[in-house]
């Protein structure tokens, strides 16, 4: 890994990146993919965010925006009414926090809350987005590939080198977020597994993942409870555990910086024992 992506610098952090870290999924969405509204409420999203805490997470996520295949963006008051309350929570745990949003008016509320980082599935290409991200002078980004929308992303599946392709758009997203004036230690970068890509696909990124290190960002990668999982195990999503803690492990492997989860404990845990085993190599005579 290039020195480059040893640091990502947030808004109140600077997040070593010498060991990999677990960014912990919060959503405060009626209508996730994985766990079906579960923390929908403001007491029990903020509860959450407690217990991940306690569990060992780096970085907390919060999203008040389903993006599984085929869902609507909700409206800005809705979506500022479902996080807002949990970021101003989440900001006094400690550890980092993210928001999940594509939305500029969003973005301007949760950093002035206090967040320190927007996690946009969209990379920061709706109106406005771009610029709410460069008028803070600190805070974090993180890219990722997608095509269209949630709504109509499965249908957008053609690719001639899926590796290649991701890896182009993120370089491109990135030289605009530079251009706008947001320095490059800020910015991470997600291949987007599961978003306008078939399991095949998402295998591939994950078989080839080291390619995309010639980015020069750390990467942030979710596997977690994802539908290519369900394919390969049979399994519905509450019961992806094992595959999504392999998966977890195999992207850090390949040199993923932050891996993004539902899992907490187990993750935290299974990163245990693979950063002591990976302490302990020795170079090849």
């Amino acid at each position: 890994m290039s020195a480059s992506a040893t640091v990502w610098q947030t808004a109140r952090f600077r997040i070593d990146l010498s060991r990999p870290r677990v960014m912990g999924i919060v959503n405060a969405t009626p209508d996730s993919f994985s766990d079906g509204g579960r923390y929908r409420d403001a007491d029990a999203a903020r509860a959450h965010c407690d217990a991940l805490v306690e569990q060992g997470v780096d970085i907390l996520d919060i999203g008040g925006e389903s993006t599984r295949p085929g869902s609507v963006a909700p409206d800005v008051d809705e979506e500022l009414a479902r996080v807002l309350p949990v970021v101003r929570h989440a900001v006094t745990l400690g550890v980092p926090v993210s928001v999940d949003t594509s939305s500029p008016e969003v973005m301007r509320a949760v950093l002035a809350a206090g967040a320190d980082i927007v996690n946009d599935v969209r990379s920061l290409l709706r109106p406005g987005a771009l610029e709410a991200v460069a008028a803070h002078p600190t805070a974090g980004v993180c890219v990722m590939h997608m095509r269209g929308e949630p709504a109509t992303m499965q249908s957008l599946t053609d690719y001639d080198d899926v590796v290649a392709e991701v890896a182009g758009f993120l370089r491109e997203r990135a030289a605009a977020l530079e251009a706008a004036g947001i320095a490059r230690e800020r910015i991470a970068a997600d291949p987007g597994v599961g978003f306008a890509k078939t399991a095949a696909h998402n295998l591939e990124l994950l078989a080839r993942q080291r390619e995309l290190l010639d980015l020069q960002m750390p990467l942030l990668v979710g596997w977690s409870r994802k539908g290519t999982l369900g394919q390969l195990t049979g399994r519905p999503a509450g019961e992806r555990l094992a595959a999504s803690v392999a998966a977890a492990l195999m992207a850090v492997e390949r040199g993923a910086r932050i891996v993004r989860v539902h899992d907490v404990g187990a993750t935290v845990d299974a990163l245990k024992v693979w950063s002591a085993v990976a302490c302990c190599r020795r170079p090849a005579a």
